[in-house]
């Protein structure tokens, strides 16, 4: 049982733009966030380590007070995913502190604020998306569709996403950022839902080009 408040660390190194966060994890379960750091999208890997240390820095904290870490596992790009996890793996295994490996698809599924089944959808690229279906902020299944299925599988049940366009009838919200992942991932500290930093994997959905072509070339 938590007793304290306790130091989060938060990334997302999912898509195009990032971000890093410092919040205090609350015994009621609550998140107060400290202050959350954009990450320009295309330079993740040189500029994520230094980001970390200078939000450390500025607020007096080293890494040893972070007391769990939360990260983006997916789905999203391949390199910047791996960039996120292999920094919160390193991070983890010096500290010996949690981590909660949070989908994006959670994120926007419990920014949409619906209580009953709700459909999170982003935009996967190649007329493709990625669908979480969530009820009560508990998976329900995570798939790679092609765009044209979703009317369908959408029906009866409210479909949210960050990208406007990406199927008629979806409600938007914003894109999960370093906050939403460490209210998410604080949640799941909390109920013991953590990985190992040898146990953390990307949740990519879609297979790599380079193991589509592998398995083509078998």
């Amino acid at each position: 049982m938590v007793s304290d408040s306790i130091l989060l660390l938060a990334v997302d190194t999912s898509g195009k733009h990032g971000s890093v966060g410092l919040g205090r994890g609350n015994p009621d379960a609550s998140c107060e966030m400290i202050e959350v750091t954009p990450l320009a999208g295309g330079t993740f890997s040189a500029q994520l380590i230094p980001q970390v240390a200078a939000l450390l820095s500025k607020h007096r904290f080293s890494k040893q007070d972070v007391g769990g870490f939360a990260v983006a596992s997916g789905p999203g790009s391949f390199t910047g995913l791996r960039v996120g996890l292999a920094a919160v793996k390193a991070l983890a295994e010096v500290t010996g502190k949690p981590i909660a490996a949070v989908s994006l698809l959670q994120a926007v599924a419990a920014a949409s604020g619906v209580n009953g089944r709700v459909l999170a959808v982003l935009d996967a690229g190649r007329g493709e998306a990625y669908v979480g279906e969530y009820e009560q902020e508990k998976m329900i299944r995570e798939q790679l569709i092609a765009r044209e299925q979703l009317p369908a599988l959408a029906a009866g049940k409210r479909m949210v996403s960050p990208d406007k366009e990406i199927a008629p009838g979806v409600w938007f919200v914003n894109r999960p950022t370093a906050e939403a992942l460490a209210r998410l991932g604080w949640k799941k500290i909390l109920a013991g839902d953590t990985v190992s930093p040898e146990a953390l994997e990307a949740n990519y959905i879609r297979r790599s080009d380079a193991e589509i072509f592998s398995k083509a070339e078998k």
